[in-house]
């Protein structure tokens, strides 16, 4: 039987007309009411993500897709929006990274085990901006990944979350590679809730509270105003025991010494505030007005690696001396001599105030028995007038690092159908986006070392600012080709300009201070200030256009045709397609599948960024820069402009539908070419310095390692996704079983030494290649409730980015569970703990000389874990919650 257009109901014209971007959704996911479980057997999950028709229920649609709805996300002790997801979606990880610069304060998820900028992120169907925060310590996968900041996206502003497990760049452009994550916001002009949650982990840190509401308000009698808020203070956490050498240090009379002088754990969290406001309006029968957009703002703060009082270099790195013993000036150009001042006695890096030429008078001080430096040594240095950091800091110091995020966004447009001329009958959208993420950087703590006794202990190291503007035209009209209905065919034209913008520090987190030449470090240890060099703006433009069609050759048999073609005034253009099927092989069973290219563009700030990093290498800390890849440096090191991903993949799957049971079964492969990532630290000989100072490359001296994004390996992900839902009357109530299980594999088919074999392994090897979720939901009329249990196969546990700590780690699992009473119509209480058995991540392991293994609580940074655990170090969190609503 045919679908005519004039049958359709006014809202599913607006849903249709809404589907060239997506952004309508014409069903609720679940009930929001609690005692609406015998109404969720009728509810059909119904999504707009994945295609340009008519929106489709999950099991019709010939593309793997999961709706998970508010209510669900709502469901889990903790507030990140990342983490409410990961236990919905088996194929999506999520790692918090304890000591990762940047990636602290935005952190990465990876969707089918590709980084966090090849999941395409849109808000009621339009395209989210990014972060302005590169993950320039990203844990392998992540390491230069910069992908929209989804934790600003509160579950109490939204209605469901559409996840898309299919590449769709033909669809929707750059970034679409692994697949597509859509947030739709509430739309209800009536109601709402307030809600206040308190939690605390296990080990009694971390403690977080949350105050979250939503009110559905009426615009006019023919619209809506839904608006939402979340406001969040957490503590910080540490997993941490105090590191050996600062413990020799306490042990040998050393005062000051932080215990634990490094800290690994959750970041502090202050003021986390979002505002969240969806407005719709009905201007005619065939026409709507829709604006939404956000407010968010928090301030991070983490720990960064202990200096030691004696061996950090550049602060209190060793008096260089000759072939003799003998005091003497560096000669950088020496290899010899280089040679020799390593292997000298330890000694405590002396500067003369008076200048370069001094140096070699002032006092050698070299370090005792004990570890400590000589005390009648140090005490002589002022008589000199010589300068050492141990005068002033001689516990050492640990800086920490922070950030202010600032996000903003709104999107303007009107959809609606066309009622004359020659588009009568076809669906428009017209809309306008910017969206805005700052973030101000700043770092406490710490030293400028090359400005000696005069240096500030707190900095403002500069920001980072991302705009982007999007304008969107979309049209789709269904034909009438005698079929078993009509032939949906849209298009449309997208217009995008991406701006990332570096704005400089303060003078004193970039200044090469007086001691620069005498070996002392530049800028803010830990992490530079921008220099004014640095600054300015960078910006592209793009853009595209793309027909996409649906054909249902049969009842049974329908195909779908996309190609989108992209201009960038950078690096050029792009051509990509998709073609989609689904068979209906029986009443209950479907099967589909899907063939697609793909790409990923650089993003400007990858290609314009630079920035100087604290990096251990061989277990010493050292100052390393993430240069542009057309820096002269870079270039030197085979860095060249960087060029977009490139991808092929296809799925091929199956739907089993049969009364309360729900099946899906689907495998996806996805290969990457010239996959863009951070290449490895790349270590500076002494003559690379000395051409790039002949170049007029300033500040060399201070570099010990360099790295830049380039696009430099292919890599093949393979995986199996299985989704099942089976519901039914139970003990007196209403219960819900779903399983998810994931099996994802990633291989590196080629690579150079830029990428380097510790690297690969991190890609290959650090996520687990099998995970799974089974959650019983159970209602009653007074109480409802869940039991979760997640599973996570074998992994590599990687310890302080360094390869000589790494090993595979077990496979474990966690249980979550969470219970609600209703105790009137509008008041509830819940209580609920995540990892509630309190699962240890995997302990760091030592390795002894007669290659056997011990368990220890000690090593030589004080960590615990390894911090690549897939459900992080923390431990188990408790949580408790009232809610209001009206």
């Amino acid at each position: 039987m045919k679908l005519q257009t004039n049958a359709l109901s006014r809202a599913i014209k607006f849903a249709l007309a809404s589907t060239a971007t997506m952004g309508l959704t014409v069903a609720s996911v679940q009930a929001e009411e609690a005692d609406a479980g015998a109404e969720n057997k009728k509810i059909e999950k119904i999504a707009v993500v994945g295609s340009r028709a008519a929106p489709r229920s999950v099991g019709d649609s010939p593309v793997p897709i999961d709706i998970i709805g508010g209510d669900d996300l709502s469901k889990a002790g903790g507030d990140d929006m990342l983490e409410l997801l990961k236990g919905s979606v088996p194929s999506l990880n999520v790692h918090a990274n304890p000591i990762s610069d940047a990636a602290s304060l935005v952190r990465p998820a990876n969707l089918r085990g590709l980084p966090a900028d090849s999941t395409l992120i849109l808000l009621n169907g339009k395209r989210r901006h990014r972060s302005s925060v590169i993950a320039f310590l990203g844990g392998g996968i992540n390491d230069g990944a910069q992908g929209p900041d989804i934790s600003v996206i509160p579950s109490v502003a939204l209605k469901q979350v559409e996840v898309l497990r299919d590449g769709a760049a033909a669809q929707y452009g750059s970034d679409a590679i692994a697949g597509v994550l859509n947030f739709v916001l509430k739309d209800a002009s009536e109601g709402g809730s307030i809600s206040v949650k308190q939690g605390q982990y296990y080990e009694g840190d971390g403690d977080t509270t949350t105050v979250e509401g939503n009110i559905g308000l009426p615009f006019t009698d023919q619209g809506f105003a839904n608006l939402s808020f979340q406001y969040k203070e957490a503590d910080p956490t540490s997993r941490s025991v105090q590191r050996p050498d600062a413990q020799a240090f306490m042990d040998a009379g050393l005062e000051g010494v932080r215990d634990p002088a490094q800290v690994w754990g959750a970041p502090e969290i202050n003021d986390d505030i979002t505002l969240f406001g969806n407005v719709g309006l009905e201007l005619t029968n065939d026409s709507q007005f829709y604006m939404f957009g956000n407010y968010s703002e928090r301030d991070v703060k983490g720990g960064f690696y202990y200096r030691n009082p004696t061996t950090r270099p550049q602060v209190y790195g060793g008096v260089i001396r000759n072939v003799n013993g003998e005091p003497t000036r560096r000669h950088p150009t020496d290899e010899a001599q280089q040679a020799a001042w390593d292997a000298a006695t330890p000694t405590v890096l002396v500067g003369s105030l008076d200048g370069y030429d001094q140096q070699i008078n002032c006092p050698v001080v070299e370090l005792q028995s004990n570890g400590l430096p000589d005390q009648a040594a140090l005490d002589s240095l002022a008589a000199a007038n010589c300068f050492a950091f141990n005068n002033i800091l001689p516990a050492g110091f640990t800086p920490f690092f922070g950030g202010n995020i600032t996000d903003t966004s709104l999107t303007i447009g009107t959809k609606g159908e066309f009622t004359d001329g020659f588009m009568k009958g076809a669906y428009y959208d017209f809309s306008g986006s910017v969206g805005r993420n700052e973030s101000r950087y700043f770092i406490t703590n710490t030293v400028n070392a090359s400005m000696g006794p005069d240096t500030p202990m707190e900095f403002s190291p500069g920001k980072y600012i991302q705009l982007e503007k999007n304008f969107n035209a979309d049209f789709s009209k269904g034909y009438d080709f005698d079929l078993a209905y009509d032939v949906n065919v849209a298009g449309g034209l997208e217009w995008k300009e991406e701006t990332f913008e570096v704005i400089p520090g303060d003078e004193a987190s970039f200044i090469a201070g007086p001691l620069t030449q005498q070996g002392f470090g530049i800028g803010s240890n830990g992490f530079p200030g921008f220099k004014p060099s640095q600054g300015g703006e960078f910006s592209r433009r793009s853009y595209a256009a793309y027909i996409d069609i649906e054909t249902p050759f049969t009842e049974e048999f329908l195909m779908g045709w996309a190609l989108r073609y992209e201009d960038y005034d950078t690096f050029g253009s792009t051509t990509n397609y998709k073609v989609t099927w689904q068979y209906h092989a029986t009443e209950d069973l479907a099967l589909r599948g899907s063939l697609s290219t793909g790409f990923r563009a650089p993003t400007v700030g990858q290609a314009n960024v630079s920035n100087v990093q604290t990096n251990l290498s061989s277990g010493v800390l050292v100052d390393s820069a993430l240069l542009p890849p057309t820096n002269p440096v870079s270039q030197l090191l085979g860095g060249s402009e960087l060029q977009p991903e490139e991808s092929q993949s296809y799925t091929f799957g199956a739907v089993y539908q049969s009364g309360d049971l729900f099946l899906t079964i689907d495998y996806y492969n996805i290969e990457v070419e010239d996959r863009l990532s951070q290449s490895n630290k790349i270590d500076l000989t002494l003559e690379q310095k000395a051409a790039l100072k002949a170049d007029g490359v300033p500040n060399v001296d201070s570099l010990a390692q360099v790295s830049f994004f380039t696009n430099d390996f292919d890599t093949t992900t393979q995986g199996v996704d299985i989704v099942a839902n089976y519901s039914m009357d139970l003990l007196g109530g209403f219960a819900t079983f779903s399983a998810a299980y994931n099996w994802n594999e990633t291989e590196v088919d080629k690579f150079s030494a830029i990428t380097g074999d510790f690297k690969v392994a991190r890609l290959e090897k650090d996520l687990p290649q099998h995970r799974a979720t089974y959650t019983w939901t159970q209602q009653w009329e007074d109480f409802s409730g869940f039991l979760r249990y997640n599973y996570y196969g074998e992994y590599q546990g990687v310890h302080v980015d360094y390869d000589a700590t790494a090993i595979m780690a077990d496979p474990s699992f966690t249980f979550d569970a969470e219970l609600t009473y209703f105790a009137t119509e509008n008041i509830s209480l819940t209580v609920g703990a995540n990892n509630i058995f309190d699962q240890d991540a995997e302990k760091v392991v030592d390795f002894l000389e007669d290659g056997a293994t011990e368990l220890t609580p000690s090593n030589t940074w004080g960590g615990i874990y390894y911090e690549t655990s897939p459900y992080g170090i923390n431990g188990g969190f408790y949580y408790v919650k009232a809610t209001y609503t009206f």
